[in-house]
């Protein structure tokens, strides 16, 4: 086993990921219910071959691979396909498939341009097992995310076409609040909670006005603003759609903002 072995299992399923989004557009075109679940069985076939990747690099650097940008990113598509697999399998909406299945195969292509290499001896700063809890929980969070956001497009979609009855949009509009509701409490704990926790044992201080951190922080408190804007104010459906799309944005951009405005986080 080489040090390449990990990206030859990644690149398995990037290649699976694309073969479920392929079914997914059968699916859609011949009406026929088998070509969903074989989309959703390569989803799922996809998330267990990444799983293989990560334990390959696991072992391979000899520490838990969430030390860089590329393996953040792995593990944001890797809970992207399994919280897909899940609402397809529970819900049987296949046509998400094919809208949101482009979302994980986006978040796989942005992992691999970005460096690969593994990093077998950690900077001190990540010598610690709050890497293992506040980035893999930030990571996870952002994959629920990516799944809100795709029910947010699918939403608006759907809600242009005069023929959807209104308790179908109410239907997705629920799907995406649980997807937030997933995503939350695990920005919540990671990315805030343990983020300053490890913060403070690594650098003396909760909180540094690093760009990363203020990015973070200004997610979250965005997410917060979606929770209170539902559950006081009764923003549903089409505001709440555009509130999730907003969020991923800003997801994202925080994420591509750490390769240019530096920080102590530079090293992700």
């Amino acid at each position: 086993m080489n040090y390449t072995t990990d990206i030859q299992i990644f690149t398995v399923a990037f290649g699976v990921y694309i073969g479920a989004f392929a079914s997914f557009l059968i699916r859609s075109a011949v009406r026929r219910t088998v070509f969903g679940w074989i989309g959703v069985a390569g989803l799922t076939t996809g998330a267990i071959t990444q799983l293989i990747a990560f334990g390959v690099r696991w072992h391979l650097a000899g520490h838990v691979p969430l030390s860089s940008m590329h393996e953040y990113a792995s593990v944001m598509a890797w809970m992207a396909a399994l919280l897909l697999a899940l609402l397809l399998a529970r819900t049987r909406r296949f046509e998400l498939g094919s809208l949101i299945t482009p979302l994980v195969i986006a978040i796989m292509a942005m992992a691999s341009l970005l460096p690969k290499e593994i990093h077998q001896q950690l900077i001190p700063a990540l010598q610690s097992y709050w890497l293992h809890i506040h980035v893999s929980m930030a990571a996870l969070a952002e994959g629920a995310f990516a799944v809100s956001f795709g029910l947010a497009i699918y939403y608006l979609f759907k809600e242009r076409d005069p023929s959807t009855p209104p308790a179908e949009l109410a239907r997705i509009d629920v799907l995406n609040h649980s997807a937030i509701s997933v995503g939350y409490p695990l920005f919540t704990l990671g990315a805030l909670f343990a983020g300053a926790i490890w913060a403070y044992e690594a650098w003396g201080s909760f909180w540094s006005w690093d760009p990363k951190e203020v990015g973070s922080w200004i997610i979250w408190l965005f997410y917060t603003g979606y929770l209170h804007a539902r559950y006081q104010r009764g923003w549903k459906g089409h505001k709440a759609a555009i509130l999730s799309i907003i969020g991923f944005v800003m997801v994202i951009l925080c994420f591509l903002g750490n390769l240019f405005l530096g920080g102590q986080h530079a090293y992700e």
